[in-house]
């Protein structure tokens, strides 16, 4: 990076000692150093979000963190002041949880031995309407970011208090930014709450740019995430299930052809199970289950296709029979590009020579012969094109017509090769679908390692059968499914 940047300076001065004009001169250089310390601060930016992602995925002090958000927040916009609020559990009010001033050399809460005993902000009022009057409950209720230049120049938020402090302390509060802080699971746990961005060069209060409202919303977003982890750390009920369902969506995120799959089957099984336990005739009025089966049926539901972890998604997907990690079927058409590159080199040739004299050739036959041959060219072009969808039936003589296609010559890098490889072959002959047998076996197989991570849990007694019932999904009342071929 040095060095580019030696290199680019060299390069910049050479260019103005060309520049006769000493006014153009010297904007270029104003720019040039205006743009150069632009970079460094959005590198210096970039490189310090990084570090603090990482301290902030560190840190398991709850006061320590929240401390550090509020003073890297600070740093990045360069606020003398702010103030970190925590949702109270009943989700009706906000909390102090520290207050930074730096001009007042004020710190509460946290770890300055400070405590902050004022009353928490509350989100609703008595009557049970939102309190829209107060910023940080807007921002906590809403979920919208509140940008103001000046506070005591802007309506529709509530400032009294505001104003009372700056009456008692002489400050002049001014610019605000105030950002919600969001978990993972989108839920507003906090709020983070900037005030006075302070101009390095001039020192006077200045508004919040957008540029710091966007490193704000992701220092906030990476916060709350952090924020949360901790306070997971000890919160472990009902994770048996949690976890079964985010293994489950991260099951379904690998494809988007299965997106959803997994829970879909989960809530058509339990709704299969409870219309059973009112069936009350037939082969079905002795089968009742309670909520213990309910539950175990349910759980496998959720676990059945968590062998498809070890399935390539390349599998999964295969939406083409020349599709692997991307579909081949364009390195086919660049094949068949060079096969028309080289019959008009040819062609060229030989009207070259009839030019000179040398060849006593006819004109138009050549270009008929060049025409007939880009129509045979596309024409099977056209047919691998269609032959690689494997939207139907695939006939024995259409298998016969790839594999004469791929007998003919192409000479790539001074060799002569054929134009399709065998593995392209078979995939393009698949005569059912998309995948090969190996490839379907793999899909197949993912049955058996779901049964295989199955068994190795512990379970209680009473979810004892999750195993048997996330392992037979595919298999069939008369013995054609797999992989047991269990029947009824």
């Amino acid at each position: 990076m040095k060095s580019n940047n030696g290199k680019n300076q060299s390069e910049l001065s050479d260019l103005l000692c060309r520049i006769e004009d000493s006014n153009l001169r010297q904007k270029i250089q104003e720019s040039s150093g205006a743009v150069q310390q632009y970079l460094s601060a959005l590198c210096r930016q970039i490189q310090d979000l990084s570090k603090i992602g990482a301290a902030l995925s560190a840190e398991r002090n709850l006061p320590k963190l929240l401390e550090m958000i509020l003073e890297e927040a600070r740093h990045f916009t360069n606020a003398d002041g702010g103030t970190l609020y925590m949702m109270n559990d009943d989700e009706r009010s906000l909390r102090f949880e520290i207050v930074q001033t730096g001009s007042l050399n004020i710190r509460m809460g946290g770890t300055s031995g400070n405590s902050i005993d004022w009353y928490p902000v509350r989100l609703y009022a008595q009557d049970g309407t939102p309190n829209h009057a107060m910023v940080s409950a807007y921002v906590a209720l809403t979920g919208e970011v509140v940008n103001i230049p000046d506070v005591y120049d802007v309506e529709g938020f509530d400032f009294t208090g505001t104003r009372a402090f700056d009456s008692k302390t002489g400050y002049r509060s001014k610019s605000m930014l105030v950002v919600p802080m969001r978990n993972h699971e989108d839920e507003i746990i906090g709020v983070l709450q900037l005030l006075n961005a302070i101009d390095p060069v001039t020192g006077d209060t200045i508004p919040f740019t957008q540029a710091d409202q966007s490193l704000i919303i992701s220092l906030a977003s990476q916060a709350a995430v952090a924020i949360t982890n901790t306070r997971l750390i000890h919160d472990l009920e009902q994770l048996l299930e949690s976890f079964i369902q985010v293994i489950a969506a991260a099951i379904d995120e690998k494809s988007p052809y299965t997106g959803g799959h997994i829970e879909r089957v989960a809530n058509l099984t339990m709704l299969i199970a409870e219309n059973i336990n009112r069936i009350d005739y037939g082969v079905y009025a002795p089968l009742q289950l309670n909520q213990d089966a309910l539950k175990e049926l349910r759980i496998a539901s959720w676990m059945h296709d968590i062998g498809k972890i070890t399935t390539p998604e390349y599998v999964v997907d295969k939406s083409t029979k020349l599709e692997t990690i991307y579909d081949r079927i364009n390195i086919v058409r660049a094949r068949f590009e060079v096969l028309k590159r080289d019959a008009k080199i040819k062609l060229l040739e030989h009207q070259l020579k009839i030019a000179r004299g040398e060849s006593l050739e006819n004109t138009e036959s050549l270009e008929e012969n060049y025409q007939e041959k880009i129509r045979n060219i596309e024409e099977d072009l056209a047919f691998l094109e269609t032959a690689n969808i494997g939207g139907e039936f695939m006939a024995p003589e259409k298998q016969e017509r790839v594999r004469a296609i791929a007998e003919k010559k192409i000479e790539i890098g001074n060799q002569v090769c054929d134009l399709l490889d065998e593995n392209e072959v078979t995939n393009l002959c698949i005569p059912r679908g998309t995948l090969t047998d190996e490839e379907r076996n793999i899909i197949n197989n993912h049955v058996v390692v779901t049964i295989k991570m199955l068994e190795k849990l512990p379970y209680p007694k009473k979810l004892r059968r999750v195993p048997e019932y996330a392992g037979g999904h595919h298999e069939k009342l008369d013995g054609t499914g797999y992989p047991n071929h269990l029947k009824e």
